[in-house]
């Protein structure tokens, strides 16, 4: 007989049929008569509940079966008995691949915290909220693909290994096969890269933007997907040393053009989301609001389907940088000092800034554009006024900023004068500035950290909790 996917089977719903189920153990209760099992194999939050007769298979046989025990049941779809499924298996085979010993297996039938799960990575996956979780994931990388290719993007593979970088933050992890210990020197006392397996120093990449131009300088419309490392010491729910980002370039596009892509690219996988994750959605609203019901309520997060369906509800409102420092110094919280991180133009907006002008004054999610260039990378393209950039932020509700980009510099002599102003290598940079040498064009592009977005999308509050196998300071396992 066919095995058929638990899904398949609660969402086809026809009793009367002999079928075969395969899955995990989550729970298992009973009287002397008989047991109840839920029975789930991953393909979707609800469990098929499995009656199995004592009599039948046996007190010694059923003791066996405990949660996360591997099963394979054949048996007669019916009716539910009870609340909670419009079905369940009356068992007439049990089949134990794998069994788990109660006593030692962590990840038993009751309320663990999120750090003891993450402590226990390898087998999270098997809990409801993180099977729910990584569902969830995997539909927003296949609504990504899906919606970049409707569009005549062209998937770029961009190098993890890289010999630029191109936020100039310096925050790299080397790549090198030389020795840690006694390394080869030049005359000067230099570490002898020519000896390397690259002939040069090599990073693993913190962004694929700059490979990015090049592609969308021939290509007219490209978007990466793919992991990116920051040697960032942050010890935070926000930040990962190891992360994914989707990278869109685009020929010929200004910056309202990267604004409207960004919008419609953010309703786009919402949409999916709400279209496709709903039971998953459910689930994770439902542990949200149990997790916060002690909380006041103006500390609570916003109800996640409503948060969602907000995001897809209202036009995103188009600020620029010097009207949202106008307002933050006009607000009640500013005035009465109870911002964290200063407001002054100039500054960097935290959090706080962003998530005040979305949520309490605008209450609309907000693109933020025009910011002053001293506080931006160097291919941002310079606007007239000789002090901001054409960039862009898109904040949302409760996480703040989800996107950033910019409209790139296309004019090559300003662009090197920015290189230089900010000590970027212009010789070693010659690629890049091949593009603004040979048919330069305007073009954009933005980045979407994929796990940033998940966050939002799931309402977990901890980055680690949207990622598999979360890297961070002093953490490497499995």
């Amino acid at each position: 007989m066919k095995r058929l996917k638990i899904k398949e089977v609660l969402a086809g719903g026809q009793t009367g049929q002999q079928v075969l189920v395969k899955g995990w153990v989550r729970t298992k209760r009973g009287s002397k008569n008989v047991n109840f099992i839920a029975l789930n194999d991953g393909s979707t939050i609800n469990n098929l509940q499995i009656v199995a007769d004592v009599e039948k298979f046996g007190e010694n046989f059923l003791k066996d079966i405990n949660t996360s025990t591997s099963l394979a049941v054949t048996g007669d779809l019916v009716e539910s008995q009870g609340s909670g499924q419009s079905v369940e298996l009356n068992a007439t085979e049990i089949k134990i691949y794998g069994k788990a010993d109660p006593e030692k297996y962590p990840i038993q039938p009751k309320k663990h915290s999120l750090e003891f799960l993450r402590e226990n990575a390898h087998l999270r996956f098997r809990t409801a909220t993180f099977s729910a979780i990584f569902r969830i994931r995997h539909a927003m990388a296949f609504a990504i693909h899906n919606y970049f290719n409707s569009k005549g993007f062209v998937y770029l593979h961009t190098p993890i290994i890289t010999g630029s970088d191109a936020e100039g933050a310096g925050q790299m992890f080397r790549v090198s096969t030389l020795p840690a210990v006694d390394p080869p020197m030049t005359e000067e006392g230099e570490i002898d890269h020519a000896q390397d397996f690259f002939g040069r120093p090599t990073n693993l990449t913190v962004s694929g933007q700059l490979e990015g131009e090049l592609g969308a300088t021939a290509l007219g419309e490209i978007y990466t997907f793919g992991p990116t490392f920051r040697a960032e010491n942050s010890n935070t729910t926000r930040h990962l040393a190891e992360f994914w980002m989707i990278e869109p370039e685009m020929a010929f596009y200004e910056l309202k053009d990267n604004m409207d892509l960004a919008e419609e690219f953010l309703k786009y996988l919402i949409k999916y989301a709400l279209d496709n994750c709903m039971d998953d959605l459910k689930f994770l609203s439902n542990r949200l609001q149990q997790e916060e019901k002690n909380k006041p309520a103006d500390q609570r997060s916003m109800e996640l389907i409503e948060k969602l369906e907000f995001v897809l509800a209202n036009d995103f409102v188009r600020c620029t940088y010097t009207e949202a420092i106008d307002i933050l110094t006009n607000s009640k919280p500013y005035k009465k000092g109870k911002f964290q991180f200063p407001v002054e133009w100039g500054v960097d907006l935290q959090s706080e800034h962003e998530r005040y002008l979305v949520e309490k004054h605008f209450k609309k999610p907000v693109i933020l554009t025009d910011y002053p260039k001293d506080i931006k990378a160097f291919y941002m393209k310079q606007n007239e006024d000789g002090k901001t950039v054409a960039a862009m932020d898109v904040l949302f509700p409760q996480i703040g900023e989800i996107i950033g980009g910019s409209e790139r510099e296309a004019d090559y002599d300003k662009l090197v004068s920015r290189m230089n102003e900010m000590d970027v290598p212009v010789e070693e940079m010659w690629w890049y500035l091949d593009t603004r040498r040979y048919g330069s064009v305007p073009h954009a592009g933005f980045g979407l950290g994929f796990e940033r977005f998940i966050l939002f999308v799931t309402g977990m509050g901890n980055i680690r909790d949207v990622i598999a196998f979360p890297r961070t300071p002093k953490n490497a396992e499995f």
